[in-house]
């Protein structure tokens, strides 16, 4: 018997899912037959690889609640969150195939006597999509669906932590009547992830995870002159301007900083306040974090489950102490959360507050329950600390003056600037971020930019 990829439920460290890896021979078998069905699929009309996807779509979501309880029990969220997903992956999806027509129209460059001039949208080929765990469905649609719906064929990897995730992929387009090798999984070592990358089958590579998991990406394909779609980390900033909604700004926040138990790259991070209203906003940030129930995920109670893994809590409590022996001062007690235990993946969630933008925690990313709340002086200081990181995913203001928010959004270093709100992809939107937090782009009109190559057609039609 081959190596068995084992997954680890974090709720109470006992195996979940195995499955094999698969053998040279199969993920050969899987290049050709993607190859081969991508080059039939090509002529297919847009219409009717709408209709084929979004029949899958409804195949999914049909299963809905089984699917919500599989993330709860691979990740460890909380039951009442999973739900979310699953809407969030509806959204996107239809969003992505409802606008194929437009983003993948010919493009009229005018008229011009005697000829006749177009730019056509080709589909790149196979597009292979490596995930993550953290949120499953919501980073592998971004690509998976255009991907599909632009022509292209797809494989997906998923993280070793949610392989059922992309067995509900395959599920769905199997229901719907999606041609045999359009869409196809493999469970992967890195190594074997690493050769595909650079084999002549792949076509493009969308890719989200960790800034080392795209250095790697990058070099499996540095012999290759093919398309990367990075969507790395984060240490989103948020500010909090002195005409702010304290009450709004407070809830969004401590949601922003906690949800998926910090486990976001674009949640909340750094948060910086506008010193005349930071005293009630620390306070109130503190009051709420201490009314979270951290616990058991299954149980409908609880608003703050187990990180991925006992190692990676471990991770986070590291960071934490490390940025208390840098000076700041940690606000929550851990003894409020008795589910709070060393050696497994449950940890209270903590606020940092006295940080300088110096600190290892304002500028590593930190995958956990934390969050690090500094004042500042005015709107210049607020931009100058939040362009102060190696990241630039999202970043937020909350502020009732609209033009005030665009003015300093222009300033910000940020792939999407929010106003009174954070921690959320609206589909309409390119999903893109700068420096360290990647490279391309997902969703919107924009988002099949990346997944097709323009072809040109220049046609005298009198000689």
């Amino acid at each position: 018997m081959g190596a068995i990829q084992k997954t680890i439920t974090p709720i109470d460290d006992s195996l979940y899912v195995e499955r094999p890896y698969a053998s040279a021979a199969e993920i050969e078998k899987t290049l050709k037959a993607a190859k081969a069905a991508q080059r039939a699929w090509k002529g297919v009309a847009v219409a009717d690889r709408q209709k084929l996807l979004t029949a899958a779509v409804n195949a999914f979501v049909s299963h809905r609640d089984q699917i919500a309880a599989e993330i709860t029990r691979q990740i460890g969220r909380p039951i009442g969150q999973s739900p979310g997903e699953v809407r969030g992956f509806e959204e996107r999806a239809r969003y992505m195939i409802d606008i194929a027509p437009r983003a993948l129209a010919d493009i009229d460059v005018g008229p011009k006597p005697t000829f006749t001039r177009f730019i056509r949208r080709e589909p790149l080929g196979v597009v292979f999509v490596v995930a993550p765990w953290n949120f499953p469905y919501l980073t592998s649609v971004n690509a998976v669906m255009p991907a599909l719906m632009a022509g292209n064929a797809v494989i997906l990897k998923h993280s070793a932590q949610t392989p059922l995730c992309a067995e509900r992929f395959g599920e769905a387009f199997k229901a719907a009547g999606l041609p045999a090798g359009l869409f196809q999984h493999l469970v992967l070592t890195h190594d074997d992830t690493s050769r595909i990358i650079g084999n002549n089958a792949i076509d493009y590579v969308a890719f989200t995870g960790s800034v080392a998991g795209g250095h790697a990406v990058t070099r499996a394909a540095v012999d290759r002159f093919i398309g990367l779609g990075l969507e790395l980390g984060g240490n989103d900033p948020a500010y909090v301007r002195h005409d702010a909604n304290l009450t709004h700004a407070i809830e969004n926040l401590v949601d922003g900083a906690f949800f998926n138990s910090g486990q976001s790259c674009c949640g909340i991070q750094r948060i910086f306040v506008h010193r005349d209203v930071y005293k009630p906003f620390l306070e109130g940030f503190v009051d709420l974090t201490n009314s979270y129930k951290l616990g058991n995920p299954l149980d409908k109670a609880t608003n703050l489950g187990p990180v991925v893994r006992s190692r990676a809590a471990d991770e986070i409590r590291g960071q934490i102490e490390k940025a208390v022996h840098a000076g700041a001062k940690a606000l929550i007690d851990p003894k409020q959360f008795p589910a709070d235990k060393s050696g497994t993946a449950y940890l209270a969630p903590q606020v940092l507050a006295d940080l300088d933008t110096h600190n290892p925690f304002m500028q590593e990313e930190c995958f956990g329950p934390a969050v690090g709340i500094v004042a500042v002086a005015s709107d210049d200081d607020a931009i100058a600390k939040m362009n102060d990181n190696a990241f630039g995913l999202t970043a937020a203001i909350w502020t009732e003056n609209e033009a005030a928010a665009i003015r300093i959004g222009d300033r910000v270093e940020t792939g999407t600037w929010f106003m009174n709100r954070c921690d959320y992809l609206d589909p309409a939107l390119a999903w893109v971020g700068v420096k360290d937090s990647g490279r391309g782009c997902t969703l919107s009109q924009v988002g099949y930019e990346y997944l097709t190559r323009p072809k040109s057609f220049h046609l005298r039609t009198k000689t």
